[in-house]
Order: C-alpha cells, then sequence, then structure tokens
C-alpha cells in the first residue's frame, strides 16, 4: 500500500492539492494521512503567556483542528468512496517540518502532497514560504501542486540533473513506479558545455538507467543558460506535466535554492513539483 501524507492548512490549495494526490493513486491502494501541524497557532499569538494559557490554547486548537479534520474528511472521502484508498486525519502540536518529518519516520511515509502555498502566502509567486522549507528540509519526497493546475496524467516528465551526486533507490523507485503505470516519457536534461561526464557521473547515470526501466527514459543536454530559462523551455517544448529534482546538499537543486532560481521558477511554474531527498531517512 501507498503511503500517502497530506499537510493541510484548510486551504483551497491544500485541498486540490489532495484531490490531485486521489487522482494520481485512483488505481493503486494507497493510505491518505490528512496532516495539520498548530504549534504555531498556540505561541504566535501568546508568545508571553502564562504555561496555564498555553495548556489551555493548546487544547483548544486540538479540538478546533479534529474538528476541521473531519469536515475536511467528509468532503474528500466521495460517494461512492474508492474501496483501495483509506483515509486517516493527524492533529499535531509541533512545527510542520518537525511535525511532517516525524510523522514521515514513524508511518514510513513514501510521499508527501501539498499546495504550492497556502492563506498568506504571496500571490505573485508559485511556492509560499513553507514549501520551500519542506523541499528543502523534509527527508521524504515531497509533491508540490500548483493551485490552477488541472489533473492530467504525467506523459512527459523532466528531471534536469548533473550527474554528480549518487542516487536513492527507494527516491528513484518511487519516480520509476508513478512514472512507469502512465508510460510517461522521462526526460534527464544535463544542462552544461561539456561533452563527456567523469567516471563518477557516467557511474551515477547507468545506476539511474538501472534503475529507472518502467518509464521511457531520454538523456538530454543543453549548453549552459539561465537554469530557470532552460528548464521552462523545456517544459514548454516537450509539454512537460511533472518536473522532477533531487535535494540534497551542495547539490544541483540547492545550488537552484540559493541563487534564485527557484525565485524565477516560482513566478513561472504551472505544472506539479516533485522533489526528491538524498537525505539519510
Amino acid at each position: 500500500m501507498r503511503t500517502v501524507l497530506i499537510p493541510t492548512d484548510f486551504s483551497k490549495n491544500a485541498l486540490h492539492a489532495l484531490r490531485y494526490a486521489q487522482e494520481l493513486y485512483k488505481c493503486e491502494r494507497a493510505c491518505f494521512f490528512i496532516f495539520h501541524a498548530y504549534a504555531d497557532e498556540v505561541y504566535g499569538e501568546y508568545k508571553t503567556a502564562s504555561q496555564e494559557q498555553i495548556e489551555k490554547l493548546k487544547l483548544e486548537k486540538k479540538e478546533e483542528t479534529e474538528k476541521k479534520l473531519d469536515q475536511l474528511l467528509d468532503i474528500v472521502v466521495g460517494m461512492p468512496p474508492n474501496p483501495l484508498h483509506t483515509f486517516e486525519t493527524v492533529a499535531c502540536f509541533d512545527s510542520l517540518v518537525d511535525g511532517i518529518n516525524d510523522f514521515v519516520d514513524e508511518m514510513n511515509i513514501d510521499l508527501v502532497v501539498m499546495g504550492t502555498k497556502g492563506e498568506t502566502s504571496d500571490h505573485k509567486t508559485t511556492f509560499g514560504s513553507y514549501t520551500i522549507e519542506v523541499f528543502k528540509y523534509v527527508k521524504c519526497p515531497v509533491l508540490a501542486i500548483p493551485e490552477e493546475f488541472e489533473y492530467r496524467q504525467p506523459k512527459n516528465i523532466l528531471f534536469p540533473t548533473d550527474y554528480m551526486l549518487p542516487f536513492k533507490r527507494r527516491e528513484l523507485k518511487l519516480l520509476g513506479d508513478l512514472a512507469g503505470k502512465f508510460k510517461s516519457n522521462v526526460y534527464c536534461l544535463y544542462i552544461t558545455d561539456f561533452e563527456e561526464l567523469s567516471p563518477r557521473q557516467e557511474d551515477n547515470k547507468m545506476f539511474l538507467e538501472g534503475v529507472l526501466t518502467r518509464p521511457y527514459l531520454f538523456f538530454e543536454t543543453t549548453a549552459v543558460m539561465n537554469r530557470a530559462n532552460a528548464i521552462m523551455e523545456y517544459i514548454d517544448e516537450k509539454n512537460v506535466g511533472m518536473l522532477v529534482m533531487v535535494n540534497s546538499r551542495h547539490s544541483f537543486f540547492e545550488d537552484m535554492l540559493y541563487r534564485s532560481t527557484v525565485d524565477l521558477l516560482s513566478l513561472k511554474i504551472k505544472i506539479p513539483f516533485l522533489v526528491m531527498q538524498n537525505l539519510n531517512r
């Protein structure tokens, strides 16, 4: 059974991400954990409150959160319900990232699916600050769904990589299973001015080929330019339905995060964005 965690702030965007996840795994056995972390709601309002006031507010927020989660469950289960799907709600007194990480470890979650931004996010960008934090620090693949994206099977998937770091088999298998069931084309895009790969890059590329056996795999190279523009050009050219990248320390993805490429992408990208992790779990 596939285990999927759906963080929600009860916004329209979060509900949209949950609907997408239901469609994505429509024909598979899956357990969806609908998750809300409410610690910030407790401490944010009463930073100088007494312990007694904090405990009272914690109880109130817990009851309020559980009620909202039950109401959300009534909306998403569907009539008739999908017999392959089960749902559980989780009210967590923790920060969003820490709460997700603890739950991912406890339940061995396969995938986190979330909206790209919540109620308080800047409407000029695709990715909100919470989404970026989850991308960077959660030790589990994260699939972010833009609020305007209408569900369709991802027939073409773009995977920019420099082949410099070894891939995690579990992460690649998730991508392979997802792309394989839709008979998708996966385009591995290397942005470089050099024709030849180093021995380490060749080894990592061979490992990728060995794991991604179910989808149709293509290796593409393009000259160095603005990375966000290069990615957007390929998305348009190949009619890409999902963008995939790997997050790891000193990786291509982290370089993007700290060099503002992700800011440029966030203004333009309108398709689901899967961030695989190369962190120890």
